[in-house]
């Protein structure tokens, strides 16, 4: 408190002094007592101020906090270090200094002390006094409501907030402001019309409205401070800039260890200090909670009641950074393209609807004239059976394999271009408002921070090199970098361990295709009606599915952590893009493995009546319903895409960060009167309490296997579209309240574009045109249709169609010991069945060959595979090529502010040159002086 109290003491000591004036001792008390009192009440801050993000000053602001662990709790005191402090810090470092050579070049000298907490002390100690030494002003709570924990706060004054913003070179808004207006007045027109009939659906926010003024920005400088407005010094640098200009302070402060200099990330690796943040700006909830930023962000986005509303991405990017801000400005734009493609979906399922009695193959199924009798569905315990059976597996699988399932699929493939070109733009238009167009120049500068990871490494490195070295009479090698090779095992370890889980992958598809195998002989042995048998396999086997896959997609999260861990990446950036890559290849194969052999190998692999093909000599390969495998493809989508979306994704994000928290509360024994000590805690101290940030992969990498759900199998499953945006909406205020309640404030991460995800959806969308070819082609019967239709129909319709596409089997060919047990089939002994597939007849002179329509028909599948690729993949190039990535009228712009610009400085030049001729000097010329030509 000594900042609170030295207006008071400062007048109390020249004042009220008895030694300085012992005769009016008495009649000054009163006086000294009223004046004190005055004081008091000037110089005492308000209790908003005393509990919210300042010291206790109740003036400077908190720009960031650092917590660490204290054995005892003590009273607060600023962190003026005390002699205590100070002389345990000189007996360590005589002891150091005394040790021997080798521990010293130890880099883990420290921890054989015996002494950890004591260390630990001096290292924050000295690690603060390097940061007051760069300026920043820093206090100590320790005395906190919450024992065993200490907090560091640290503020940043205006002369340190200039300089590393000049040195960070950012951006802020000159004094120079010009209009912005559309490329033509008939697009102003319209986006005035647009904007108008939007007006209900835009956030009360301030940044949300259209602006037609804008400020002109230029990195800060100290010797141009007069082309910015510094009127109000306060407010001029935001609290996310601030908390971003203290971080990179941190960053390059530096403390010694043994011979080493570690920086922030290293100390908080090594337990000196345990977690780093910076504060939110108030509370959201409560009579007394004042407005600020993260209280609009809550009332204006975080809620659900306003799921209607557009997001106040102005107001995000202010309040958490560029980073979150593109990833939420992002998650609406693929919300909004959802709708058009739902709409669609829904349409195209309605259309299947609508046909359904029209439908000629399903009706000649469910015809009971037609006394088609098939051959058994397993061996010995199945009996024969009428195709009539399948009339509702074939009307429903007409639901989703009808001639409107082709244009869905193009019409997805375009959609998908044109939400890629639709972010660009979006994105491009956000970098021009949020000034992100020159970032490149400046972004290099933080990509090569290194890791703590690396640097404890290479700080091993060093040790043993540097004593190879002088064991060799050698001089200390000045750098060390980690290089390929001492990488290899970890490369070894992430490849034979990538390959293990792979083929785990598929070992669990084979486990659960052995499930259906033997709960359908199961359910056959119990006489089960063949309906009731189906439809419990494909429920029961879709769920276990969904269980492992959510079970995997955790484990496969921590596996591609740790390997990431073990590969020791020099930058956070690098660490990220090999942890995205990692997960992402496990997580999409975890996810469509089991979608992909229900699409493409599940009743390929069966063989045929009399020569089935077996699996560990026992099990016969599982047969696609009559109707085909399209409506199982279609419940296993159905079910993974729900299932994750409610547990994975919802539940999981809800229900786990309150579990965290309360054992955060009960760990520190919080738990008990929590409203009362709620009201009494101060900013720094609740944010303890939150969750802390731990990235945006979890969220993109989320988004991103919806978004694979959607394109790649949607021939399958038309309504993906329509739960995805209803997940979505969801998800944005889930997310949103996340951000503003549940988590610690995210460091203002700088960025302009979403990175390595963007290449993963530009894959996907690719990939995606290929599947759905392959899906049209071999999964539905839209070909085999086709073809019969045109070539081998007599009257150029489906009628005859099912008895086309099956062929006879002389029951007399079955293998000894796998004929049904019944011969019979009602009053009729059975001596031919049938069964689906292209083959010769038994009396032909190639019996079970395939036959000549099979051929046509695997030509016809080929032929469409090759077309629709390319004439969907050229169309979305077309598509590609016919949008500018840049808009028309942001390219003015920038063009009108590059013009500004070099108007502003040869103003400001052409004043210079005016005032230095009136000062009878030149700027750009030396004085001339006259030289003698004495020769």
């Amino acid at each position: 408190m000594t900042e609170l109290n030295q207006p008071r003491k400062m007048w109390a000591d020249d004042n009220c002094n008895p030694t300085s004036d012992k005769r009016g001792e008495v009649s000054k008390g009163g006086e000294c007592e009223s004046m004190l009192q005055t004081i008091d009440n000037v110089w005492e801050p308000s209790q908003a101020r005393k509990l919210g993000p300042y010291f206790h000053d109740g003036r400077r602001r908190i720009d960031y906090v650092l917590t660490y662990t204290v054995q005892k709790p003590v009273s607060m005191s600023p962190t003026s270090s005390g002699s205590f402090v100070r002389g345990l810090r000189q007996s360590l470092s005589r002891s150091l200094r005394r040790s021997t050579s080798s521990a010293q070049d130890d880099p883990e000298n420290a921890s054989e002390l015996g002494c950890q907490e004591d260390v630990k002390r001096v290292r924050r100690e000295e690690f603060e006094d390097n940061l007051m030494e760069m300026g920043l002003e820093l206090e100590k709570d320790e005395g906190t409501k919450i024992p065993g924990v200490g907090f560091l706060k640290i503020h940043a004054p205006w002369d340190i907030l200039c300089r590393e913003a000049e040195f960070m070179k950012l951006k802020m808004p000159t004094k120079k402001v010009y209009e912005v207006k559309s490329a033509s007045n008939f697009m102003e027109k319209i986006s005035q019309f647009f904007n108008k009939m939007t007006k209900p659906l835009q956030p009360n926010v301030e940044d949300s409205k259209m602006e037609t003024i804008k400020h002109l920005s230029y990195p800060f400088s100290r010797e141009k401070q007069h082309l910015f407005d510094l009127s109000d010094k306060d407010s001029f640098f935001n609290s996310k800039n601030r908390s971003l200009i203290v971080h990179g302070v941190l960053k390059r402060t530096k403390c010694v260890r043994g011979k080493h200099n570690v920086g922030l990330i290293s100390l908080l690796g090594n337990g000196v200090y345990t977690s780093a943040y910076p504060l939110h700006d108030g509370d959201v909830e409560g009579i007394n909670a004042e407005p600020n930023d993260r209280k609009l962000l809550y009332d204006e986005w975080a809620r659900y009641s306003i799921f209607y509303k557009y997001q106040p991405i102005g107001l995000i990017r202010k309040y958490f950074g560029e980073k979150v801000g593109l990833y939420f400005a992002w998650l609406g734009v693929y919300t909004q393209m959802l709708i058009p493609a739902s709409i669609v979906g829904v349409i195209v399922f309605l259309y299947g609807c609508a046909t359904l009695d029209d439908n000629i193959p399903s009706m000649e199924i469910c015809d009971p004239r037609n006394n088609i009798t098939m051959c058994p569905l397993c061996d010995r315990v199945c009996n024969y059976w009428k195709l009539v059976a399948a009339c509702g597996t074939a009307r429903a699988s007409h639901l989703f394999d009808n001639s409107a399932t082709v244009f869905f699929s193009i019409f997805m493939a375009l959609w998908a271009t044109m939400f890629m070109e639709h972010w660009k733009r979006r994105q491009m238009r956000l970098n021009y408002i949020w000034d992100l167009t020159t970032f490149e120049e400046e972004e290099w500068k933080w990509k090569e921070h290194p890791r703590a990871e690396y640097e404890f490494r290479t700080m091993q490195k060093s040790v043993r090199v540097d004593s190879r070295r002088e064991r060799r009479g050698k001089p200390k090698k000045k750098t060390v970098k980690l290089t390929c090779t001492d990488r290899m095992p970890a490369y070894m370890t992430t490849l034979v361990m990538m390959c293990f889980m792979i083929c785990a992958t598929f070992v669990v598809v084979l486990g659960v295709v052995l499930y259906r195998i033997a709960i359908m002989t199961a359910l056959q042995l119990t006489q089960t009606p063949a309906t009731n048998v189906r439809a419990t396999v494909k429920t029961t086997a879709a769920i276990i599915n969904l269980i492992i896959i959510i079970i995997l997609d955790e484990v496969y999260g921590a596996l591609a952590r740790w390997l990431t861990v073990l590969e020791v990446p020099k930058t956070d950036k690098s660490f990220e893009e090999r942890l995205i890559i990692k997960s992402f290849i496990l997580k999409f194969l975890n996810s469509f493995t089991p979608i992909v052999y229900l699409a493409f190998f599940r009743g390929r692999l069966v063989g045929r009546p009399g020569s089935y093909i077996y699996v560990l000599s026992s099990f016969r390969m599982e047969e696609c319903a009559h109707a085909g495998c399209l409506m199982e493809l279609c419940i296993q989508l159905c079910i993974t895409m729900l299932g994750k979306q409610l547990i994975q994704n919802n539940l999981f994000e809800i229900g786990i960060p309150k579990l965290k928290k309360m054992l955060r509360r009960r760990k520190t024994g919080m738990d008990t009167q929590e409203e009362e000590l709620e009201k009494k805690l101060r900013r720094h101290e609740k944010d303890h309490f939150l969750g802390p940030f731990i990235g945006l992969s979890p969220e993109y990498m989320e988004m991103i296997m919806q978004f694979g759900m959607v394109t790649l199998f949607v021939a399958s499953f038309p309504l993906a579209p329509l739960f995805a945006l209803l997940n979505n909406v969801i998800e944005i205020r889930l997310d949103a309240k996340k951000f503003v309640k549940e988590l610690r404030r995210p460091l203002a991460a700088r960025a302009k574009n979403i990175g390595i995800w963007y290449t993963l959806l530009r894959g996907i969308s690719k990939v995606a045109v290929i599947v759905n070819a392959f899906v049209i082609s071999f999964t539905s019967d839209f070909i085999p249709r086709l073809v019969y239709q045109y070539m081998y129909s007599p009257d150029g319709t489906l009628h005859g169609f099912v008895d086309h596409q099956l062929s006879f089997f002389n029951v007399s060919h079955f293998r000894p010991g796998t004929e049904p047990l019944e011969p019979m089939l009602g009053n009729q002994k059975v001596e031919v069945c049938r069964y689906k597939d292209y083959r010769d007849s038994p009396w032909s002179d190639t019996p079970y060959d395939f036959s000549r329509e099979f051929w046509c028909i695997l030509a016809a599948r080929l032929a469409f595979v090759i077309v629709f690729q390319n004439v969907v993949m050229l169309m979305s190039d077309f598509v590609d090529w016919l949008i500018p990535d840049i808009p028309k009228e942001i390219n003015v712009q920038m063009q009108k502010e590059r013009t500004l610009f070099v108007e502003m400085f040869m103003k400001e030049e052409q004043g210079k040159r005016i005032l230095w001729n009136n000062q009878g000097e030149s700027p750009c010329q030396p004085r001339s002086r006259r030289i003698s030509n004495n020769i």
